[in-house]
């Protein structure tokens, strides 16, 4: 079987705005040295680490949500916030899981043939590629803790850390949760639509070899990049009709002008088993390990149904920023997930009435209505 992407290949597209420009070439137009660092896993995959010196007692680890890399924690520039942090003085490290960006490589295994490359989905981001990425952080500069922030599916892995690994609790600061992604119960119509499908989407790729979404070179990803950068075209067709709706309406924080630096990065890859667990977790309602089926799970988890993640065990302090109009971060949930986890030591549900799923990343006014909160939380517990 032969690891191959939807829709074949095209021919690369021209530069558009900032397209292709990589964290560290964006770190330094805004005014910082970015050093790319290689991470080895225990299960031997090799993720790239990137890194704004700064004070070595007040390291802070960034990770990007699904199907985007860390560019989009520094895409806008001085509002970014990568740079913010930075210019506060914090030790900026940030981490592109598996599979993602310049982390699509393994000790053995290659990602364009090994299908085994991409068995993969958020459990092994949290069981295997936090604890790398912490204990090289905590080597680098001497400290016993650092804090943490995750957009997304960023946050989701700390929950599968402090539950399968706890003694990583210890290792945590504060985990900042932006647009907390844990239980998927009250999902809007659209995208709670769309959930039935990925299952039966997935058999049939797999059916045909394809282990890996959005490859760079995929004709699929190609077109959505040139498409989505028009600035008219491209916002009614890709962020109106689609992103939209799917995370929730707000025009005001996401101008048509931004779009190129957008879709310079995204999307990314992923694989096909994420998307697949990540459906699971909400047509099952159970925040649990993926699920192989009967006979599988008897083998791997002495059990006909996989463990849940026991959220009891997640004893690190937490910081959950929601979003009032976040349509897969819904309040419902993220009010549920404040009520399952131990140790929430901030629950902001943000007055800005239209806050998205995506704001919390694309927003160009983060620099007014969430970074203080960040800050704020990061000084009271650095």
């Amino acid at each position: 079987m032969l690891c191959i992407s939807v829709e074949g290949k095209f021919t690369p597209m021209k530069t558009i705005g900032e397209r292709n420009l990589t964290y560290a070439a964006l770190g330094l137009k805004y005014g910082y040295h970015v050093d790319e660092l290689d991470v080895i896993t225990d299960d031997g995959y090799i993720l790239k680490i990137f890194h704004i010196a700064g004070d070595k007692t007040r390291p802070v680890l960034l990770l990007p949500g699904m199907i985007q890399d860390v560019e989009v924690f520094i895409i806008r520039g001085n509002k970014s916030l990568a740079i913010t942090l930075a210019n506060n003085g914090y030790d900026v490290w940030a981490l592109n899981p598996r599979g993602i960006g310049r982390s699509r490589k393994h000790v053995h295994l290659n990602p364009d043939l090994d299908p085994k490359f991409w068995d993969f989905s958020f459990h092994e981001n949290g069981y295997y590629d936090l604890p790398a990425a912490i204990d090289f952080v905590l080597e680098r500069t001497s400290e016993r803790q650092l804090s943490a922030i995750g957009y997304s599916q960023g946050n989701t892995v700390f929950y599968v850390l402090g539950s399968t690994r706890p003694e990583y609790n210890e290792k945590i600061k504060v985990m900042i949760a932006l647009s907390p992604v844990c239980f998927l119960y009250h999902l809007k119509p659209l995208t709670s639509f769309l959930l039935p499908l990925i299952p039966i989407v997935g058999n049939s790729l797999r059916s045909i070899g394809v282990v890996e979404l959005l490859n760079d070179n995929s004709l699929l990803k190609r077109l959505i990049q040139r498409l989505c950068s028009l600035k008219r075209i491209g916002y009614e067709l890709c962020i109106q009709s689609i992103i939209f709706q799917v995370g929730g309406n707000h025009p005001e924080e996401l101008e048509p002008e931004f779009l190129p630096s957008i879709f310079a990065n995204y999307p990314s890859s992923m694989s096909i088993k994420n998307i697949e667990h990540v459906s699971q977790v909400a047509l099952r309602r159970k925040f649990a390990q993926f699920d192989y089926g009967p006979e599988q799970n008897l083998v791997l988890y002495n059990a006909r149904a996989p463990p849940k993640y026991d959220l009891l065990k997640v004893t690190m302090k937490i910081a959950l920023f929601v979003g009032g109009n976040d349509s897969i971060s819904t309040i419902g949930d993220t009010e549920l997930l404040r009520h399952k986890l131990p140790n929430v030591i901030d629950y902001h549900l943000f007055s800005v009435e239209k806050l998205n799923h995506l704001d919390f990343v694309w927003g160009r006014n983060m620099d007014k209505y969430l970074f203080p909160h960040i800050l704020s939380v990061l000084n009271k517990y650095d």
